[in-house]
């Protein structure tokens, strides 16, 4: 089989599962977690042997005409390089584990059916985004996934929470993508063609008239996507949905898209040294505030959301100094190790029994509980904060290596302040980055919060992929010097002047994180839970009032954001009541926009009621009282009917004689 044929089965294959669950879910439920693992599975399968005849070489293009367009012909093509490649290996391999995983999470979910199946539906839309070697067939996928994600965040549409993020993840998506359409159509008048292959030739033989204009409307697309400043405030919202589905979004799919758009078509952004200034200012401001509202946040998976929108920033910030091979290795390992962590963080919620149990402020002592969870989310978390030797660090570092050339003037892709943006805001960001990390490993596994119930041992479609996962957290950073040619040919390998950097800030913000939960357990006077009981001069009374604790934390609702035990608060002081509600963005965005666009809209609905709807009644009533005086005049009377006609020849006799004394007069 070609390298072409395998590489149309990868998004085809996950597609046909998507339809054949559809069509099952009623018929023979039997069969939908086979139709919606099995697919996945071999199209990862076949995504790792099209990497591997690839191999880093030359891209592999191949092309049919679509349809006669009469202007910019719309092919279906593939563009195979290495980037390509290597993130459709990404995307399966985290869409088969979320899709075993999901098997065990959503067990007894009436609805699985149709969620496994619009989950491998977001899955083709991926890999059609990935492989496509036009525009407008990646735009299909890239819109494929948005009504993916409307449905998928919204699955427990029960909940008005659920309900409020799906549409909000919609509509803040579809407000990037109407300026990013337009930016396509003004990308394909300037270059003649929807090609990937052919607006790049364009770009390179300066055949792009408005790169600034073309850019920036893009860049707006791709910020509504991959959720950075100002577009950012629907992800940590969509924590709603399942937490399979925050993994799949997170780590190798909707968020995903929008920096590899960048980097597939970098030589446009790159003609525009305003445009790659604007996406270094956007990735810094993304960084560094979603880096504080992690540390604010109590739910688990809003601190991995609001993680998810900072390493964005770093991968954001690759591109706008002109590292692409950088921000795709970035983009891999943080789609490794995030899948783990949102996948340990649903065995967590699934441990304790109810999501409303995310609060890690409710939580502590788990890791003797849920050992895979534990060792697996370390490892991620070390990850996340780029220490030695694991993933995040060899990526995070590419990221400092490219931004330190550009603002020193070793490379001359970007302007230099939009290396020194890049590289300030990328230390800063690696401090809060280990910061909160540290903060979330300490509440959920060593803090002395009440205990939440046990439900047993999790099951092994849910621990087993975590290690499955863990496996590319650990080796991927370790192997990214026999993936060099998969990456543009260029070195990733880590400077001593960053990582040294890098390195040192993240363990302080580490430490001094460790010294504020320390400082604040003990003002808060909270000894571990069972330490009460455990005393052998406990006082009885003493002993309930621990077991009511922990029984009301175990059944009560999110725990109170002033916690006096979260380091958090301490670390961000009078920072912390903004932080906690995103600097709130939410606030701004109502005031501004949606209350004059609901003022403008009562204001039209009032004109259209009151005024043009009082003339088309007004017309109305005159032309029904005309109607009811002819009504009447109809008695069916014969001798009426003679009289008004003698009396109106009468009038009509004296109008004429009264007229022609006129004339004649005249």
């Amino acid at each position: 089989m070609t390298t072409t044929t395998l590489a149309v089965l990868v998004p085809l294959l996950p597609f046909l599962g998507a339809a054949a669950g559809l069509l099952l879910g009623r018929t023979a439920p039997g069969f939908v977690r086979p139709v919606a693992v099995l697919p996945t599975l071999v199209a990862a399968v076949c995504a790792v042997v099209v990497a591997a005849r690839q191999g880093g070489g030359p891209a592999i293009d191949a092309s049919t005409r679509y349809t006669p367009t009469g202007s910019v012909p719309i092919d279906l093509s593939l563009h195979l390089d290495g980037f390509a490649v290597l993130v459709a290996v990404l995307v399966g391999l985290v869409a088969t584990c979320v899709q075993i995983y999901s098997t065990a999470y959503l067990k007894g979910d009436a609805r699985y059916p149709s969620y496994a199946a619009l989950v491998s539906l977001f899955t083709s839309a991926m890999l059609l985004v990935v492989y496509s070697g036009d525009l407008m067939v990646l735009l299909v996928g890239w819109e494929i996934m948005g009504i993916c994600s409307y449905f998928l965040v919204g699955h427990y549409w029960e909940t008005p929470e659920a309900r409020a993020a799906s549409l909000k993840a919609f509509l803040v998506t579809k407000l990037g993508d109407v300026p990013f359409l337009i930016g396509l159509f003004a990308l394909a008048a300037d270059t003649g063609t929807f090609r990937i292959t052919g607006i790049l030739a364009a770009v390179g033989n300066g055949g792009l008239d408005h790169p600034t204009l073309v850019a920036l409307l893009l860049l707006a697309g791709v910020a509504g996507k991959s959720a950075q400043f100002p577009l950012h405030t629907w992800l940590p919202d969509a924590m709603a949905g399942p937490t399979p589905v925050s993994a799949l979004i997170h780590a190798a799919t909707m968020v995903a898209a929008g920096i590899y758009f960048v980097a597939r078509l970098l030589p446009v952004f790159a003609a525009s040294g305003a445009a790659l200034v604007v996406l270094a200012v956007m990735a810094a401001v993304t960084m560094i505030g979603s880096g504080l509202a992690a540390l604010a946040q109590d739910d688990i998976k809003r601190v991995l959301a609001y993680s998810t929108i900072g390493q964005l920033g770093y991968m954001s910030g690759a591109l706008a100094v002109g590292d692409r091979g950088a921000a795709v290795f970035h983009l891999m390992s943080h789609g490794a190790f995030k899948a783990v962590l949102f996948l340990a963080a649903g065995v967590v919620i699934h441990a304790t029994g109810t999501n409303s149990l995310a609060a890690m402020s409710r939580m502590g002592g788990l890791a003797k509980r849920i050992p895979d969870a534990y060792w697996t989310m370390t490892v991620a978390l070390l990850a996340l904060a780029a220490i030695p030797p694991f993933a995040g660090f060899f990526s995070k570092e590419a990221v400092l290596v490219a931004a330190e050339h550009t603002a020193f003037g070793d490379r001359h892709v970007a302007p230099a302040a939009a290396g020194w943006t890049v590289l300030v805001a990328g230390l800063v960001a690696a401090a809060l980055t280990a910061a909160y990390a540290t903060r979330l490993w300490l509440l959920v596994f060593r803090g002395h919060g009440p205990e939440a119930p046990d439900h047993g041992k999790q099951p092994v479609a849910m621990t087993s992929v975590l290690w499955v996962l863990a496996v590319p957290t650990i080796a991927l950073g370790l192997a990214v010097g026999t993936l060099t040619d998969w990456f543009d040919g260029h070195s990733l390998a880590p400077s001593l002047t960053t990582a040294v950097l890098s390195t040192g800030v993240g363990l302080v913000g580490g430490l001094v994180t460790y010294g504020a939960w320390r400082h604040t357990t003990a003002l808060a006077g909270r000894p571990p839970v069972g330490a009460v009981a455990a005393h052998p001069d406990a006082e009885p009374a003493l002993v309930e009032a621990e077991a009511m604790t922990s029984h009301t934390a175990a059944y009560g609702t999110i725990a109170d954001a002033r916690d006096p035990s979260d380091p958090g608060r301490l670390l961000l002081g009078p920072l912390h009541r903004y932080a906690v509600t995103g600097f709130h963005l939410d606030a701004l965005y109502t005031a501004v926009f949606v209350r004059p666009v609901r003022a403008a809209a009562l204001l039209v609905r009032f004109l259209d009621r009151e005024v043009i709807d009082t003339y088309v009644r007004g017309s109305g009533s005159i032309a029904r009282g005309l109607g009811t005086l002819v009504r009447r005049a109809q008695t069916g009377n014969v001798q009426t009917y003679l009289s008004a006609l003698l009396a109106g020849t009468l009038v009509l006799a004296i109008a004429a004689a009264v007229l022609a004394n006129v004339y004649a007069g005249a």
